[in-house]
């Protein structure tokens, strides 16, 4: 049978979306409710269907329109708005389209006639060529924004700009400081928008990390990540994908750069997930599956790096840290990296690096996500 007549018999997935699914980032599930990994049914080939600590404010974030919209669609802004079925389901769904743009497979436009805004505040190399390239693999058409373009809220009220964008495309994909802007611009949109990272979260990393792992080790549930350096909108990210789907999360970090601590108490109470806050990196990695590492000074800290480096002194990791973790250990990073300051080059360049397929990840991850809020 021909490609393009199999996918026009393909049942939509608009029947199997459930607005119940969402929830408010501060509403978690317990663990009793949540599914195994293993019993999500795998889908033949065939039958395919960002960094800036800041101390968050918890409560805005639990906002209804932080995850539907005004029109019922759906955004998404934070990992934990979602069941944890819902956010299995997608990581399945990215192996499948993965599968078969990796086959040549170029019948499948499931985004044909669309168009999404990608507003970048921040800008970033893999987060607008993964966004850009996979929708345009999938049929569609990205238009770049870059800071100078728009000068949202500066320039342009958020909520203007929100309405605006909304009137020309299907989905807004934003890179942004401010957390609060990603929630404002998803508040007035009448689209799904797409949170491409802000200074408390970056959710499509960590769904293409969560990919990532799934392919290496087979599963996420029951793993050990360990994260090494500074408590970011990474390590926050995290804590909200392990309110949700349960395995051991250790946050390794100098004391006074901690995570969030109204995130990791609220990820912490749901029970979910056995998480710990520590400063000691080699207790941290022992017995890990994965070390994980992101710079030390993000974008809008650079005047710090000096400082950073000072007091980060011990949280490189190196092949000393990769042999006390263990053999079967993959290291993980979500570039760009700085090698030499928190990750030695030898380290990146190893054979249990999986750097590069994890930044690949990045485009089959957001495929999936983008096919889930548009609904196709």
């Amino acid at each position: 049978m021909a490609a393009n007549a199999l996918f026009s018999q393909l049942p939509s997935i608009e029947s199997t979306r459930d607005p119940s699914s969402l929830s408010s980032a501060s509403s978690f599930y317990p663990s009793g409710q949540s599914l195994q990994l293993t019993g999500v049914s795998p889908v033949s080939f065939p039958s395919i269907r960002q960094r800036v600590f800041c101390q968050a404010n918890f409560s805005a974030i639990s906002s209804p329109s932080s995850s539907v919209n005004g029109k019922g669609l759906k955004d998404f802004l934070h990992i934990n708005d979602f069941e944890k079925a819902t956010i299995l389901n997608i990581l399945e769904r990215a192996k499948e389209i993965k599968a078969l743009i990796k086959s040549g497979e170029r019948t499948y436009l499931p985004f044909k006639g669309k168009t999404m805004a990608m507003i970048f505040a921040k800008p970033s190399m893999r987060t607008r060529v993964s966004f850009e390239t996979g929708f345009n693999l999938l049929g569609g058409h990205a238009v770049y924004l870059g800071p100078d373009d728009i000068q949202m809220g500066k320039r342009e009220e958020t909520r203007d700009v929100a309405r605006v964008l909304s009137g020309y495309n299907d989905v807004i994909m934003a890179r942004l400081f401010a957390h609060q802007d990603i929630l404002d611009l998803a508040k007035y949109a009448t689209v799904p928008v797409i949170n491409g990272l802000t200074d408390y979260n970056h959710p499509c990393q960590i769904m293409a990390d969560a990919l990532t792992i799934i392919e290496h080790i087979g599963q996420l549930e029951g793993t050990k990540v360990v994260y090494v350096g500074d408590g970011n909108n990474i390590v926050h990210s995290w804590l909200l994908l392990a309110s949700i789907v349960p395995f051991h999360f250790v946050c390794a970090c100098p004391k006074g750069f901690e995570p969030d601590q109204e995130t990791v108490k609220k990820a912490q109470q749901t029970g979910v997930s056995k998480i710990e806050i520590i400063h000691d990196p080699k207790e941290a990695v022992r017995g890990a599956d994965v070390v994980y590492s992101d710079v030390w000074a993000s974008m809008g800290q650079k005047e710090e790096a000096a400082y950073r480096r000072q007091v980060f002194q011990g949280f490189q990791v190196d092949e000393e840290l990769m042999k006390v973790a263990g053999p079967k250990a993959y290291f993980m990073h979500c570039l760009p990296a700085e090698r030499g300051v928190e990750v030695t080059d030898g380290v990146i360049e190893a054979p249990n690096s999986i750097v590069f397929p994890q930044a690949e990840n990045r485009m089959h991850a957001q495929n999936a996500i983008m096919l889930h809020v548009l609904g196709v």
